[in-house]
């Protein structure tokens, strides 16, 4: 059986007002310690794609205002959801007090592939640093680890 998608188009009479109050997805990006503003900027824009809840933009991960960031974002900063934490740990104990499964984005040897994991909703989504990934402390706080093959 065929699947079919439908495909929805925006609809470009929307003011910012009206597109800032199109219900959100109860998904959370964690965001720590990302060194490039640019791989930042485009979370963002993806993030608005997806309609994600709010980003967690935490220690030393580029946050407004900053000249990369606006630039890599492509406009879409203004209409996500974002919170600068101190620390990762403040934001995990932020989003797990409004109910969400925390899973961090990593290969280990017991990482699931994302492709095949059950997301439930609400999620938070942990992204770590892009040379050090998600540090071991992290990852035992996390309810599961998922790879992207």
């Amino acid at each position: 059986m065929e699947t079919k998608i439908q495909v929805r188009s925006f609809d470009s009479s929307l003011s910012p007002e009206d597109f800032a109050n199109i219900p959100r997805r109860p998904i959370y990006a964690i965001l720590d310690n990302l060194r490039s503003a640019f791989n930042v900027g485009s979370i963002i824009r993806t993030a608005d794609c997806a309609l994600i809840e709010r980003v967690y933009l935490c220690g030393i991960t580029a946050h407004p205002p900053h000249k990369k960031l606006e630039k890599t974002s492509l406009g879409a900063m203004p209409y996500v959801p974002w919170t600068h934490k101190e620390t990762l740990h403040e934001a995990v104990k932020e989003v797990r007090n409004l109910g969400a499964r925390i899973v961090a984005l990593e290969l280990t040897n017991q990482s699931k592939v994302i492709w095949d994991y059950p997301f439930s909703l609400p999620t938070a989504l942990i992204l770590g640093n892009e040379a050090l990934g998600v540090s071991r402390e992290i990852l035992a706080l996390a309810d599961d680890i998922v790879e992207i093959p």
